[in-house]
């Protein structure tokens, strides 16, 4: 499944009054006759994600009252939202709990460039300090802090900075993370890149007994890219449904890409005479 995190939608789990990526999947799921209800169904998200957040890769299971046809099921939903691959499962599988991996992509908002030119950025240091979170640590400095949360150390599997179309860019692999942990640890290592912390303030995060307050970063970079199961959970791509999301996302990378040349030119005022 994927979903672009408009800012219409209250993130991807259920709220009350608000509306969200879930309310369209099973609304669209009831609508073409899939599933009845949510408590029938066993309704279940792999992940959930804040609000403006976006995936390419999220998961759900459900009991479904038919064979699926996904383009059948996308034409109930919204451009932005859109099943492009499934495949059968135990009646005891959660596709939370069963998930041996997740992957998520932060793409830094402002291009190398901006970067280079106004904050002197140090991307050699940005790589150590990723190269410092991976294995396994207490993340409580790097996570919103809540009462109901109570084991906090994690096994980072992976955390990689690279540079693609002239954008850094994150990755972060893990079978589990905290509230808002990419968002916090996207946020101290660009500090640490741009020099508003040293290193040993950025290691002094992974130390439990001392308590930091700080603000994560913007949810719009962070793309919710895969998740993983063991090897007996083969997906099916449907290709029509493939093709149609990749159709979407070029339409908007083409609008996005009009809008950057429009305001460079009004910008820099490349036309006058």
């Amino acid at each position: 499944m994927y979903y672009l995190g408009k800012s219409k939608y209250y993130g991807s789990q259920r709220q009350p009054q608000f509306l969200t990526i879930e309310d369209n999947i099973i609304e669209a799921l009831i609508n073409r006759n899939y599933i009845k209800n949510i408590k029938d169904s066993e309704f279940e998200v792999a992940s959930r994600t804040d609000r403006f957040v976006s995936a390419r890769g999220a998961c759900f299971t459900c009991v479904l009252e038919k064979n699926p046809i996904l383009m059948e099921i996308n034409s109930a939903l919204p451009n932005e939202i859109g099943v492009w691959a499934y495949t059968k499962v135990p009646l005891n599988f959660s596709s939370r709990y069963n998930a041996t991996l997740r992957h998520y992509l932060y793409v830094l908002p402002k291009p190398l460039s901006f970067y280079q030119k106004t904050e002197k950025i140090n991307i050699n240091i940005m790589k150590k300090a990723c190269h410092q979170l991976e294995g396994k640590h207490d993340f409580i400095n790097f996570s919103k802090r809540d009462i109901n949360e109570k084991i906090t150390i994690r096994d980072m599997d992976y955390v990689k900075l690279s540079i693609k179309n002239g954008y850094i860019n994150l990755q972060f692999k893990s079978r589990a993370f905290l509230r808002q942990q990419i968002r916090r640890m996207v946020k101290k290592i660009l500090e640490l890149g741009v020099g508003e912390i040293k290193y040993d303030d950025f290691l002094d995060l992974l130390d439990p007994t001392k308590t930091f307050s700080y603000q994560p970063a913007n949810p719009r970079g962070l793309i919710l890219w895969d998740i993983k199961y063991d090897n007996e959970i083969r997906l099916k791509v449907d290709k029509k449904s493939e093709e149609r999301m990749t159709k979407i996302f070029l339409r908007k990378e083409l609008a996005s890409g009009f809008k950057h040349q429009l305001f460079r030119f009004m910008q820099h005022n490349d036309f006058s005479q």
